[in-house]
Formats: C-alpha cells, sequence, structure tokens
C-alpha cells in the first residue's frame, strides 16, 4: 500500500508545484522576451533550479545531466503547457472531491441538494459517475507526469557531449579495473605456483636423488607419491585459471563441475535457450565459481542456489546462499568479479545484510 501512496502523493504534489512553476515561467519568459529576441538568456536560473529539485526529488527523474541555463530555460517555455495542464486536472480532482463530500453531508443530514433524494438509483449513478471521473482524473495525472519526464530528458538530460565523457570515464574505469584484476591474477597463480607446485616438485627431486644414491624402493615407493600429487596439483591449478570443460562442454556442465567440488551442496537452475557467447559465458562461469568458493569458505552456508537464466538480451547470473551474510562488495574477489562483469557493460549487485542470505547477482548482455 506504500508503495502506492506515496508516489501517488508525490506525484499529486510534482504536478501542483508544476502548475505554479509553469505559470511563474509563463509570466517571467513573457516578461523577458526582449532579452529573448536579442539572444540572450533570460536570467531565469531561480526559476531552472526549482525545476530540477522538483523534478529530482518529486517525479524520480534521477539524470539530468549537468547545470545548463540556456537548456534549462528551453525547458520551462517548453513544459509550461504541460504544467498548466497538470494544474487544470488537479483542480477538477479537488472540484469533484469537494463536490462529492459535499452532496454526501447534505444527504446525512436530511437536504437535497439539487432537489436530489438519496434514493438507490441516484447513489448507484453518481457512484459510478465518480468512480469513472477519479479514474479519468488519476490517468490525466499519470500522463502529466509522463510528459514531464519525458520534456525533462529531452531538455535536461545530458547532451551528446556529456555522454560522450561519461562513457569515456566509464571504460577508463573498466580498462583500469581490467588490468587491475590481470594483475591480481598473474600474482595468485604465480603464488600457487610457487608455494605449492614448486615445493612439490623440489621434495620430489629430493627424494629421487636419495632412492637413486641408497637404491631404497621407499623412497621411490615416496617419490611416485609425491609426483602423483604434484600432477593433482597442476592440474587444479590449470583448473582454475581456465576449466577446459568450458570450451568443450559448455557453461552447464564447467559448472556441473564447480558443484562437484564445492564442499557446500550447490543447486544449478539452468535456463538458457543457447549456449551465450565466450566472454559471456566465461564471465558468468568465474561469477559462480568465486562466489561458491567465497560461501563456502567464508559464510559458512548450508546450501548455495545458483541461476542462470535469460531475460531479454541479458544472461542473468544469481547465486544465493543461506550463510552468516555480511559480504563485502569492495573484497578482492567480488571487486574483481565486479570488474569483469562491468568489462562487459553489465551490471553486478551484492545484496549481504548481517545474518544472510547473500544474493550475488550479474546482468551480463549476450546480444
Amino acid at each position: 500500500m506504500t508503495r502506492v501512496v506515496l508516489p501517488g502523493l508525490r506525484l499529486v504534489l510534482g504536478a501542483a508545484l508544476g502548475a505554479v512553476t509553469a505559470v511563474a515561467a509563463l509570466v517571467a519568459l513573457v516578461a523577458t522576451v526582449p532579452v529573448i529576441v536579442l539572444g540572450r538568456t533570460p536570467p531565469l536560473g531561480v526559476l531552472v533550479r526549482a525545476e530540477r529539485w522538483r523534478l529530482a526529488a518529486l517525479l524520480g527523474v534521477g539524470d539530468l545531466g549537468e547545470y545548463d541555463l540556456r537548456r534549462g530555460v528551453a525547458y520551462l517555455a517548453a513544459r509550461c503547457p504541460v504544467g498548466l495542464l497538470g494544474g487544470v486536472v488537479i483542480f477538477l480532482g479537488g472540484y469533484g472531491a469537494v463536490s462529492a463530500i459535499g452532496v454526501l453531508a447534505a444527504w446525512i443530514s436530511g437536504g437535497r441538494p439539487d432537489g436530489m433524494a438519496p434514493t438507490w438509483p441516484i447513489v448507484l449513478y453518481l457512484t459510478v459517475a465518480a468512480a469513472v471521473l477519479l479514474f479519468l482524473d488519476l490517468a490525466g495525472l499519470v500522463a502529466v507526469g509522463a510528459l514531464e519526464r519525458g520534456a525533462a530528458r529531452r531538455f535536461l538530460g545530458p547532451d551528446e557531449r556529456q555522454l560522450m565523457r561519461r562513457r569515456i570515464a566509464e571504460l577508463s574505469a573498466s580498462r583500469a579495473g581490467i588490468v587491475a584484476a590481470v594483475d591480481a591474477e598473474r600474482r595468485r597463480i604465480e603464488r600457487d605456483l610457487h608455494d605449492g607446485l614448486q615445493q612439490r616438485l623440489v621434495a620430489l627431486g629430493m627424494l629421487i636423488g636419495r632412492a637413486r644414491r641408497n637404491g631404497s624402493q621407499d623412497l621411490l615407493g615416496q617419490a611416485h607419491d609425491e609426483s602423483q600429487r604434484a600432477l593433482e596439483e597442476l592440474r587444479d591449478i590449470a583448473w582454475r585459471v581456465y576449466p577446459a570443460a568450458l570450451d568443450e562442454l559448455g557453461l552447464h556442465d564447467a559448472l556441473a563441475t564447480v558443484a562437484e567440488r564445492s564442499p557446500v551442496p550447490v543447486r544449478i537452475h539452468y535456463d538458457l535457450p543457447e549456449r551465450p557467447v565466450r566472454a559471456v559465458e566465461t564471465a558468468a562461469y568465474f561469477t559462480v565459481r568465486e562466489a561458491v568458493t567465497n560461501a563456502a569458505k567464508h559464510a559458512g552456508a548450508a546450501r548455495i542456489d545458483v541461476s542462470i537464466a535469460g531475460h531479454g538480451t541479458m544472461v542473468v547470473v544469481r547465486i544465493t546462499d543461506d550463510g552468516t551474510g555480511g559480504a563485502d562488495p569492495g573484497g578482492g574477489g567480488l571487486a574483481g568479479l565486479a570488474r569483469r562483469v562491468a568489462a562487459l557493460d553489465g551490471r553486478f549487485t551484492v545484496s549481504s545484510p548481517a545474518g544472510g542470505p547473500t544474493v550475488i547477482e550479474a546482468e551480463l548482455p549476450c546480444g
């Protein structure tokens, strides 16, 4: 109920203030016609700023671009009819409400407004008429709000130069994020090789050397076991770098391998009609793998649910666990996933309140 009432109240208040500013803008524009004829921008900065506040606070128009007085004046001129229309709609709605209350009050006190007695046909007729008029008035308010938002996007929204600067900034941040993610991955691989596999190979070499000197079958057996462990660790590192199953079998089977390796039960729901492009498939795979690894290591989760589904032109990846929550979106693993998703112009969100559950969602464009 609150989700309907509060936006409705904001819309009514926004339309009412819009009517007032429309009248003020109309008067100010007429008064400054000589300035406009001379090709100069009239001094209407206060009205422009008031309109930007009204649009953002009451009509939910978030992206208004940078402040530009000339474009703001053009917006004021273009929206005057819309603002006046909003005032008319609110006046008619208020007039209808006052009339209905007056008739009802007169009937309760025993009167007969306009000679009408409260008979059932009259009551039914007036109720239906009031409901229809209320619906038309509310529809008019919604239409005025849509027109206001459209005019704001057209005249106050970011222009091509602002959009270009914004896009360049996004691409620069994305490129820097990719470089940082690649460097972090390289450092992780180096640590895995140096601290794990390299130590095992050194131990293997020492065992083989002792076995050659002593001719001990026990040492040869130990060397064989160590070689098997080194091979398993090498395979594990290769799988963490990039799983061969992702290319050979596709995303579904690669995620099945993630579920098999996880110490926590993982349930996968895969609903893609066709195989996504390689970049999207790779990003989806690493998003799931990192999220599953984090949930198993840090969240104390007992179950993890993974959903891969198509939504229009997007592939939506959602990972939910029933752990303790409190995941930090700025942490190394999740921040790296956010950069990977941003590089594809996707959207990455993390919801992890204290006590759980944790929901990680990535929306990846597939078209």
